[in-house]
Order: C-alpha cells, then structure tokens, then sequence
C-alpha cells in the first residue's frame, strides 16, 4: 500500500492543477502581506480566499482524478489488492498532495510574514479542511457513475457550504433573536466543516469582537483545550465519516 500511495502521489504532484493552486496562493498571499500595511487585514483577506478556494480545488480535483483514474483503478483491481486498500492509496496520496501545496502556497508567506499563533492555526486548520473535503467528494463520486453528473453534484454541494449555509444559519439567529441559540448555533456549524474552520480562525484572530456576546462565549469555548478538540474531533469525523461511505459504496461497486 504504501508503494501505491507514494506511485499516484508522484503523479498528482506533477498534475497542472496542484502546481497551479501552489503558485496561486503563494502569489496572492504574497500581494497581499505587501499590499496592506497591518498583517491582521492581509490575514483575513488571505482566510477568506483559502476557505473559498481550499474546499472548491479539493472537491473538484478529487472528483475528477478518481473519473480520471477508473481505467487504473480497473487495473488495480485486476491485481490481488483489495479494493479498500486501493481506495485509501487515492484517497491519502490526494490529501498528501493538496498538502504539499498548501504548505508550499500558504505555507512559505506566512512564514515570511505571520509566523505567529495566527498563521499556524490557519494552515493547521485549512490542510485538514482540505481532506475532508476530498473525502465528500469520493462519497459522492463512488456512487455516481456519469462524471458530469458527479462533478455537478460535488460543485453544488460546495455552493450550499460556501454560500447557502451561511445564509441558512444567519436567517435562522436573525428570526429566533429572543432566545438563546449561542449552543444550537455551534451545533450547526459543526454540520459544515467550511463553516466550522471559518469560524475556529477567525476567533483565533482576535475577530469575535465584531461577532458581539456570542462571539465572546464562542471565542472563550475555542481558546479553550475543549474547543481545539471539538474543532479537530468534528473535521476529523468529517473525513471518517464520508470515507466510511465511499468505501462501503465501493466494496459493493460493480467496476
């Protein structure tokens, strides 16, 4: 398994994408760390453009590198390899991969520039985001056949979790505003793991200010071991979980 894994890493690493998402990020955080003269203000620039572009590069690619990849997988399988160790040599030579280029495009300038507290729980939270979003997307492509139906499916799931969830959420706080929903509300973030990294970094960031009382019962549960727990025990189901999924679909899988 692990000649396999290090085989399709070798492969992934030299795909256009992942090249492209490494000089990407690294551009545009370098521009702008330069561009704003207080580093907090380039930081949530640099949150909001990773937490977009992390999980919507991860979902697509690992959508369609395993399309990509089903006459080798078909090979594979010819072979006396099981299909649970093949599935899991894709799916860890993907994580490791889009790793590699996080570190090496988000990695390096906030090295440079960020080599706090800040900075590190951004990269530490942003790389396991990106893993569990490969995850969904093998759920979601083991069981769907047709590849333009499977990476329509993959991008609408991210629109809801980018955008449509959020409003979902907000829409519900704004309409209950008599009651307490500060517990109810942190149960719905965690049903979103974008949402969940966006929230964990930005009150690492010192931004739970702006969020008002809420923000301050949510920035004393995260500062605490409790909430660094919570907030990698919830990504880390949310890479189980959907892995669980597409390795069940794919034992039954008729390839």
């Amino acid at each position: 398994m692990p000649k396999l894994i290090l085989y399709i890493f070798r492969d992934i690493l030299r795909n256009k994408i992942v090249i492209a998402l490494s000089i990407f990020l690294f551009a545009v955080s370098f521009v702008l760390f330069n561009l704003e003269e207080n580093s907090s203000k380039a930081m949530l620039s640099i949150l909001n453009m990773a937490l977009i572009i992390t999980p919507l590069i991860s979902m697509i690619f690992a959508a369609i590198h395993y399309y990509n990849s089903y006459e080798f997988i078909e090979l594979m399988l010819a072979q006396p390899i099981s299909r649970k160790k093949i599935l899991s040599s894709e799916f860890f030579a993907l994580g490791l991969a889009l790793s590699v280029a996080l570190l090496a495009g988000l990695g390096l300038p906030l090295i440079i520039y960020q080599s706090g507290i800040d900075g590190i729980w951004l990269l530490t939270t942003t790389i396991p985001l990106a893993w569990s979003c490969i995850a969904i997307a093998f759920a979601i492509t083991v069981n769907i056949r047709d590849k333009a139906k499977g990476i329509g499916t993959v991008l609408l799931l991210w629109f809801y979790l980018s955008l449509i969830y959020d409003g979902l959420i907000l829409f519900t706080m704004f309409s209950l505003s008599d009651y307490p929903l500060e517990k109810i509300t942190l149960g719905l973030i965690a049903l979103n793991p974008i949402d969940l990294a966006r929230v964990s970094i930005m009150l690492k960031m010192d931004v739970s200010a702006l969020m008002g009382y809420t923000g301050a019962l949510y920035k004393h549960f995260f500062g605490s071991v409790y909430g660094f727990a919570f907030t990698f025990g919830i990504l880390l189901l949310w890479i189980i979980v959907p892995l669980f999924i597409a390795h069940h679909s794919f034992q039954k899988k008729d390839i």
